[in-house]
């Protein structure tokens, strides 16, 4: 009778830590942030450099990047740290790419560039930067660069800065390519945000939010 009841409670031990075992995976599948699929979008592009700007080619994309004065306000003024310095700090050093950063207090940890090759994703993509229409002078990224609201960029909370996609919107099949060189959105359920003049170009300024896949862009000279 003591080895059948010892047996029993060595059964119900291991089922009880089955079952925790479970619940733990469930819980760090439901953390998952971002995903990661095999493929790799390649596209061609060309680099040419001016006084003081960088201009990309990308099919029939131009993309001007122009860095910043240091004195212009981030476009995101919640961003408290980048890689344990101040956001300027971090910018001047060049220490932005793959840096963790907190933002309201939590703190974010972009994919390697490794990951982001790979990364495509489906979700909800809003925009942004209509602040900066009302205000005087320019706003710097999150990497430093100078913030077009006209052009074709996007923020985003994991990929590294700077990182092209291209966006699918999945309602009418536009399609745009755009450089992330910003951090956001920092709104639950949305994994991108595009500048006023992508999201005019997808179709959904007017409603202000989109279905859409994202998908890195590996580029290749």
């Amino acid at each position: 009778m003591t080895m059948k009841l010892r047996d029993i409670s060595h059964d119900f031990l291991r089922l009880v830590l089955v079952g925790t075992c479970l619940v733990l995976l469930s819980c760090t599948i439901l953390k998952t942030t971002y995903t990661v699929t095999k493929g790799t979008l390649k596209l061609g592009y060309h680099v040419a450099k001016f006084a003081g700007k960088t201009v990309y080619t990308i099919g029939k994309y131009t993309f001007v990047v122009v860095k910043a004065p240091l004195t212009w306000p981030l476009t995101q003024t919640d961003l408290e740290s980048i890689d344990g310095l101040s956001p300027k700090e971090a910018i001047e050093q060049g220490r932005v790419k793959t840096s963790p950063y907190v933002v309201m207090g939590q703190r974010y940890v972009p994919m390697s560039i490794e990951e982001a090759r790979t990364y495509r994703q489906e979700g909800t993509a809003s925009w942004y930067g209509y602040e900066t229409y009302r205000q005087k002078g320019g706003h710097m990224t999150a990497n430093g660069e100078a913030f077009d609201p006209d052009g074709f960029n996007a923020a985003h909370k994991y990929l590294p800065l700077p990182t092209f996609v291209r966006v699918t919107n999945l309602d009418n099949h536009r399609q745009i390519i755009l450089r992330v060189n910003d951090r956001g959105p920092f709104v639950d359920g949305r994994i991108i945000d595009l500048s006023a003049g992508a999201a005019k170009k997808l179709g959904f300024y007017e409603s202000g939010t989109a279905r859409v896949l994202v998908e890195t862009v590996d580029l290749e000279a």
